[in-house]
This record gives C-alpha cells, sequence and structure tokens, in this order.
C-alpha cells in the first residue's frame, strides 16, 4: 500500500513534528490490530490464529511505502489479514495528519506475494 502526501507533510513525520504524536508507531500498531480484527470486519472472514504480522513503512520524497506481512501455522492463507493490516496502516497516518493535508491519497493496496494454504504459491508478476 503507498500514502502520498505534500513532501512538506513527510517532512513533519520524519521530524516527530504531527501533532497527534509518532506517526509511524501509531501505524504500525493499527496494521497488528487490523490484521488481528480482519473478521470482524469482512464479511464471511473466518478467525485465524496468526503467529506473526510485521509492517514496514518505507518513508520516500512524496509518499510512505507500506509492506505488511502475516503468518500463520493454519492451513490456510492470510492475505485478507495482510490487505487489512496495510489500509489500516494507512489510514492511522491519514488520520493523524489530515489537518495539515487532506489532499493524501491512499493508493496500490494489492496482494505481491501468497504462500502457502489449500492454493500454494502466488506472486504478482
Amino acid at each position: 500500500c503507498r500514502i502520498r502526501m505534500l513532501p512538506a507533510t513527510l517532512n513533519k513525520i520524519r521530524k516527530g513534528q504531527i501533532e497527534k504524536g509518532d506517526v509511524l508507531a501509531a501505524a504500525r500498531l493499527a496494521a497488528v490490530i487490523a490484521a488481528k480484527k480482519t473478521p470482524e470486519v469482512i464479511p464471511l472472514c473466518h478467525p485465524i490464529a496468526l503467529a506473526g504480522v510485521e509492517a514496514e513503512l518505507k518513508l520516500r520524497r512524496d509518499c510512505i511505502d507500506i509492506r505488511t506481512q502475516v503468518k500463520t501455522v493454519d492451513r490456510t492463507g492470510v492475505e485478507m489479514e495482510a490487505l487489512m493490516a496495510a489500509t489500516a496502516a494507512a489510514l492511522t497516518i491519514y488520520d493523524m495528519c489530515k489537518s495539515i493535508d487532506r489532499g493524501m491519497v491512499i493508493e496500490d493496496t494489492q496482494l505481491e506475494l501468497k504462500s502457502g494454504g489449500r492454493s500454494g504459491t502466488w506472486k504478482r508478476t
């Protein structure tokens, strides 16, 4: 997932000058919580025991790239949990920075790689 914003907004995030607090820490926390709560939000998405949730945030010139990875020991995929995690991280960034930049755009939320489960491995080409 990616959230585009003004370079000035990104500079404030880098310098820790966002009024609501540490944007990156809050986004990582939101990703973990969202992955765990996915079955409560997505209809017909069944609960899965998660073995790990990671959220990597890379600050660029005019955006933050968000990459999430979710793992389970169950015999099913956790792509919905990963997509939910990435989206929640982006929405958290938006919420924390909207007072200075309402023009932010969330884009490119997509599955890159899935392994395990009945359908096996899938990779975006």
